[in-house]
């Protein structure tokens, strides 16, 4: 087979998606594999065997990342990474990051069926936490590949058990001997499902990702005065959820000014000593915001503090807004997105460009090599939920893409079969 007609075998990654899925499953049909728990250890220890099967040489990273290297012809050169991760929400589903691992496999696996050896050196990656779900931050792996955290700060976080990552890495077999950012790569192309609704409503196959938006996280806590529901007058009240609520309509605002490319959401709110007939005196709450530019995060981030400034004084309450985490949008390898543009068309694929509203991998890749993602449509832009879909063509399609892609970069050095 000529490589200009390759094409993954979907069958075989059709099953491994759902094979996977058993790692974890749940009763609603979605997966619960936390980073570096039981279920996340079986599934490395799938991912190990297959990648091993399949040729690859595995080394594990001080953070558990894992690394499957199919070698080349010119093994001097730095190899295309490509892949995801395994890990997922509390109740997430199949497709969010193990799409993107196994498609990986699966281009090894479909280079192996056609006895095509590339000229660079190939490694298929598995990131550790990307969810951020049971330890903070998201992306931490990576992140900490591409130097924003140091090695020994991201083994000391702790889980809500008061579990460290050093020690969670131990239990389940997975704290490598390897340096962290120690390998280096030519650049690094992630698949994942878009989890949004873009691609489905404008009938599009694929997303050629050129830029990922930018976050600012905020932690907030109100203090009112707790006092006597009953008992206490209207007028003069000091009742922090009200100022709250205030400030959540202020903060929707906010994102409406400056939109559409911004979005803000408050995610966490918690009433302290929370009764039905307290006037509440203690809230604490978290702010996301995002916006593909920086500015707008910036204004942003000016709007919510005049709102806190003129809801505290108008209130009688005091109102504290610490900016806790900011990630700069990301803007990805121009050339990289032409290779996955190109192989979109190449290959017939309805495509569009967009922007990531998620920080994916890739993201924080970004900043210490030419980085690109590829999206494919999720049922109804429902992610990081049980009721989590694809298509089995749409992922099909992303993995052809992928697979076009790193032959582009990686180049062909020797087509054994005809």
């Amino acid at each position: 087979m000529k490589p200009s007609n390759l094409q993954v075998d979907s069958g075989r990654l059709w099953h491994d998606i759902h094979d996977t899925a058993k790692f974890g499953s749940t009763p609603k049909g979605g997966v619960k594999r936390l980073t570096l728990s039981a279920e996340d250890k079986e599934v490395r220890d799938w991912f190990r065997t297959a990648c091993e099967q399949a040729g690859c040489e595995v080394h594990v990273d001080a953070l558990g990342t894992m690394f499957a290297t199919r070698p080349g012809r010119d093994n001097s050169k730095l190899p295309v990474g490509f892949g995801s991760h395994l890990d997922t929400q509390p109740t997430g589903g199949k497709y969010d990051g193990v799409l993107g691992t196994l498609a990986a496999l699966e281009v090894i696996r479909t280079l192996n069926d056609a006895g095509i050896e590339t000229d660079a050196p190939l490694c298929v990656v598995n990131w550790t936490n990307e969810e951020g779900s049971r330890f903070a931050p998201a992306t931490m792996a990576s992140a900490a590949y591409a130097g924003e955290y140091a090695t020994e700060d991201i083994l000391g976080r702790r889980d809500t058990d008061g579990v460290s990552v050093a020690d969670a890495l131990d239990s389940i077999g997975y704290r490598g001997s390897e340096a962290v950012g120690l390998r280096k790569f030519a650049g690094f192309v992630e698949l994942h499902i878009e989890q949004g609704p873009i691609l489905e409503a404008e009938n599009e196959t694929i997303g050629v990702v050129e830029r990922g938006q930018g976050i600012a996280w905020y932690d907030g806590s109100i203090t009112g005065f707790a006092s006597h529901a009953g008992t206490t007058p209207m007028p003069l009240r000091h009742d922090a959820l009200l100022a709250l609520s205030e400030l959540a309509l202020a903060v929707e605002q906010a994102a409406i000014t400056y939109g559409p490319n911004a979005v803000a959401t408050i995610g966490e709110i918690k009433i302290e000593n929370a009764s039905r007939n307290v006037v509440p005196g203690e809230i604490h709450f978290t702010i996301d915001a995002r916006s593909g530019a920086a500015d707008i995060l910036d204004k942003l981030h000016d709007a919510f503090r005049k709102a806190v400034t003129e809801i505290a004084a108008r209130r009688g309450v005091g109102i504290e807004l610490i900016p806790v985490w900011r990630k700069e949008p990301t803007v990805f390898d121009a050339g990289l997105v032409e290779a996955i543009a190109q192989s979109s068309r190449e290959l017939g694929y309805a495509s569009r460009r967009m922007m990531s509203g998620a920080i994916h991998d890739a993201c924080n890749l970004s900043t210490v090599m030419p980085a690109a993602m590829i999206f494919v449509p999720c049922k109804d832009g429902i992610s990081h939920n049980e009721l989590e879909d694809a298509t089995q063509a749409d992922c099909t399609a992303g993995a052809n893409v992928l697979l076009h892609t790193v032959l582009k970069l990686a180049g062909i050095a020797d087509e054994k079969k005809s």
